[in-house]
């Protein structure tokens, strides 16, 4: 099918009107360019990384280095074969203003989640061309999920997919080799959905 500009424009997947600035918790998942294995492999119930998963890892908590309204946390966060989970924690610090930030596609705001996602991205970038000596190599899908986690039971239960991730690989929906036949992952539901299901048999 040709590029037709009124089908395939690009457009914001945020929540309109919800400020990405407010200080809580969010589920953020980001997959690989046409979720290619890119970052390393799972080996046992383990993921082992390679120099591009490793990478990813580090620019990922290079990021609560560089923002003093962001928390990161180790066992909140996992790279993954072709993409990455991980919770983001915003704190109070600077985000008092007169009115509501609202993103806006094409205009970040400062501290936001999606300028943050966005920033993430385009540093893991930049630094794996430099490891490649190449320029403008791809590395990511164009956007990302998002999820607002609205309650304890939501954390608890994404803290523990989150950290189960590499174990259940074989019923993963972004691994073309797992188990259950579902197709690949279209929205931040379906991760929320295998969340539940996932941990919910672990405690069975």
């Amino acid at each position: 099918m040709k590029y037709d500009p009124h089908i395939h424009h690009r457009h914001s997947i945020r929540l309109k009107g919800y400020d990405y600035t407010q200080a809580g918790a969010y589920f953020i998942t980001i997959c690989s360019h046409q979720r290619g294995h890119v970052f390393g492999e799972i080996v046992n119930g383990e993921m082992k990384l390679n120099t591009w998963g490793e990478t990813v890892r580090v620019e990922w908590f290079k990021t609560a280095a560089l923002r003093d309204n962001v928390e990161l946390h180790e066992e909140e966060f996992v790279v993954m074969p072709n993409h990455v989970h991980g919770i983001v924690w915003l704190n109070d610090v600077g985000t008092r203003r007169r009115r509501v930030p609202t993103e806006k596609f094409g205009k970040p705001v400062v501290g936001s989640i999606p300028t943050i996602v966005r920033a993430y991205k385009s540093a893991v970038t930049y630094a794996i061309n430099g490891l490649e000596k190449s320029r403008g190599g791809v590395i990511w899908q164009r956007n990302y999920y998002e999820h607002i986690i609205r309650n304890e039971k939501e954390l608890n239960t994404i803290a523990r997919y989150i950290y189960y991730n590499p174990f259940n690989w074989q019923l993963d929906r972004d691994n073309e080799n797992k188990t259950r036949n579902l197709s690949i992952p279209e929205t931040i539901e379906d991760y929320l959905l295998d969340a539940e299901e996932i941990i919910r048999e672990k405690t069975l």
